[in-house]
């Protein structure tokens, strides 16, 4: 009888786990899974490939079950993996809800560390951060940098800050890895004052463009990479720059004062502020668009997420950006 209770009692402890798992392991799991692949998942959580791995396997043994099945194209969850991610992703949440009631409250606040491109932080930042202090909830405070758009994905890239805002399109210099989500559209564009021969004309024949030095930003500026890819496409070049200028501020006075044409983005353009008015160039367009650049949005704070959620308050299901 005796006997018959002992191998009872080893066949329930069989199927037991050999212990509880460890919200590390769930993390690792959770994020592979959301990734879709173990190089990124290791990325997002800032360890190396094997650590991850090793952290899957062990969650593996204490599972009793593959939670998820690998291939060189990437990983992808089991039937045990599905019917374990929701309640994962469920403790996850609830730790760090738990983690935030823990921190000292008479501790100043770790910042988010926001890095954007000039166009953004002259011309659109301000009042979307006014507006996210002043929405009645507590917020953590930003810290920003504002930096030219390589310059903020290798911030991001190196860890110097949490997320960025940064022109992508034509002339971006490839891909780096990096998460990105839809901000706001954009277009660079060719702007006269009223004293200029172009002002009478509706369109601006691209041959005319060609062949004139215009006020442009420097040559690590996107707006003009942009506009210098889009051409290159079609074999062709801008002329020369009249002068180079470390902002958009001095490219829209360098333009007025010379009564020349300059390069810049739509968004900073305002005709009656500025006194400068928009030319379209036959046959051509340099469109790009502005987005937010994070190492992985599922790895960030849940404060973080709140704050790329409200710059995006106003993006439509279909990724289009409001009116």
């Amino acid at each position: 009888m005796a006997r018959r209770r002992t191998e009872k009692t080893d066949a329930r402890s069989k199927q037991r786990p050999i212990r509880s798992p460890e919200l590390a392991e769930l993390r690792a799991f959770c994020m592979a899974a959301d990734l879709g692949t173990l190089g990124r998942a290791a990325v997002a959580l800032q360890i190396s490939q094997p650590a991850l791995s090793k952290r899957l396997r062990t969650l593996e043994a204490v599972a009793g079950a593959d939670l998820l099945s690998r291939s060189p194209s990437g990983v992808t969850m089991t039937p045990a993996g599905r019917r374990l991610y929701p309640e994962a992703r469920r403790l996850l949440e609830q730790a760090e809800v738990v983690e935030a009631l823990l921190v000292d409250g008479s501790r100043e606040a770790e910042p988010i560390r926001l890095a954007v491109s000039h166009t953004i932080a002259e011309f659109y930042l301000s009042p979307e951060l006014v507006a996210y202090q002043a929405d009645g909830a507590t917020h953590l405070p930003v810290e920003l940098t504002i930096a030219n758009s390589d310059a903020v994905r290798r911030m991001i890239l190196d860890g110097h800050a949490d997320t960025g805002i940064t022109a992508a399109g034509p002339g971006d210099g490839g891909h780096d890895g990096l998460e990105e989500l839809d901000l706001v559209s954009d277009e660079v564009i060719v702007a006269v004052p009223q004293d200029h021969p172009w002002y009478s004309r509706t369109r601006i024949p691209l041959r005319s463009l060609l062949a004139t030095s215009l006020v442009m930003r420097d040559p690590q500026a996107h707006d003009r990479r942009c506009a210098e890819a889009v051409l290159g496409e079609r074999g062709a070049h801008l002329a020369p720059a009249l002068v180079e200028v470390g902002s958009t501020a001095v490219a829209k006075r360098e333009a007025l004062e010379r009564s020349a044409p300059v390069l810049l983005s739509a968004l900073s353009l305002d005709e009656h502020r500025d006194k400068l008015y928009r030319r379209p160039i036959e046959g051509l367009r340099f469109e790009r668009r502005f987005v937010i650049v994070c190492r992985s949005l599922a790895s960030l704070p849940r404060e973080q997420r709140a704050f790329i959620a409200f710059l995006r308050r106003n993006i439509d299901e279909d990724g289009g950006v409001g009116g």
